[in-house]
């Protein structure tokens, strides 16, 4: 799926409206959902998964089609100065090979991404590099190692709201689908042992690109028949219940499209209750795939 993402024409019908309602919580948009930075990070290419800086500066995103990086899958960035966004540059550790999925840890002090450049553990690995918000430069890159990174694929890290659990995607850690959703602790400066997500979530599908939001009371995550065979995408919500999460259900019409591809969900570090995603509604869109943000209240019924 993700080979071919930017070759993607979707359709366009809606599927019916309503706001998220299960036993553990109900989510309700507050606001609709609007381009994130028109014409700079949302444009005529196709951009996915957003991430924004805790001092809210500093945008990342990924495009596989981009023009003026080193690879065709590259991280770009834009900078917030005097209220607007600079021109997007490639991000420096770019190389010839694939980045993609950036993420900000919770102090903003580094940033998490995938790659499938030389050195690693398989195909697509989990990398780190340290992030300097006055200077807005980085660092030496550091492979996760083989407690996350398979000899398959890994997409998608999230760190939660503590920094001390790294949640990602992974078609090589077995699972009960062709991509399920892991959970590693922190231990030290590295990872224990990663396990399943806890509850309902995974299943025979594939399920990916996931975030936290609410300190954790919930999770928005991507589901997909067979992304492999750029099925449809919808993304998701499940409520936390004793350490779990579960009664995953399909959100409305203000974040997905029918039969389209709605997923790359983030949880704006910057800006309390407000949600970024990948889609491409027909209102508003730029490209193929823009970038989208929107906020919510969630309303936990514990």
């Amino acid at each position: 799926m993700r080979k071919n993402i930017f070759l993607f024409a979707a359709a366009l019908t809606l599927l019916p409206t309503s706001f998220s309602r299960a036993e553990n919580c109900t989510i309700e948009w507050t606001s609709p959902a609007s381009l994130l930075a028109p014409d700079v990070a949302s444009t005529a290419a196709s951009e996915i998964r957003a991430a924004i800086s805790p001092d809210g500066n500093t945008l990342l995103w990924g495009s596989p089609d981009r023009k003026g990086g080193p690879g065709g899958w590259d991280i770009w960035m834009a900078i917030r100065l005097r209220g607007d966004w600079t021109n997007p540059e490639p991000v420096s550790f770019n190389t010839a090979a694939k980045e993609f999925d950036p993420v900000f840890s919770p102090d903003g002090k580094a940033v998490y991404f995938f790659s499938d450049r030389a050195g690693g553990e398989g195909g697509d690995d989990i990398y780190r590099v340290n992030f300097d918000a006055k200077t807005a430069s980085f660092g030496a890159v550091e492979n996760l190692g083989a407690e996350i990174n398979s000899i398959a694929n890994e997409w998608a890290p999230t760190l939660s709201s503590n920094g001390k659990q790294l949640l990602f995607a992974s078609n090589g850690h077995g699972g009960k689908g062709g991509y399920d959703l892991f959970v590693a602790k922190r231990k030290g400066n590295g990872w224990k042992k990663i396990s399943p997500l806890a509850g309902e979530v995974n299943t025979d599908q594939d399920e990916f690109d996931a975030t936290w939001i609410a300190a954790g009371k919930a999770l928005v995550f991507s589901r997909s028949n067979d992304i492999v065979a750029e099925k449809p995408i919808n993304l998701m919500l499940a409520c936390e219940s004793k350490k779990s999460y579960v009664e995953p259900q399909v959100l409305g019409t203000e974040i997905n499209v029918a039969d389209g591809w709605n997923f790359g969900p983030a949880d704006d570090l910057s800006e309390l209750h407000t949600l970024l995603f990948t889609s491409h509604h027909q209102d508003a869109k730029r490209g193929g795939l823009d970038l989208y943000r929107i906020t919510y209240r969630l309303n936990s019924q514990k």
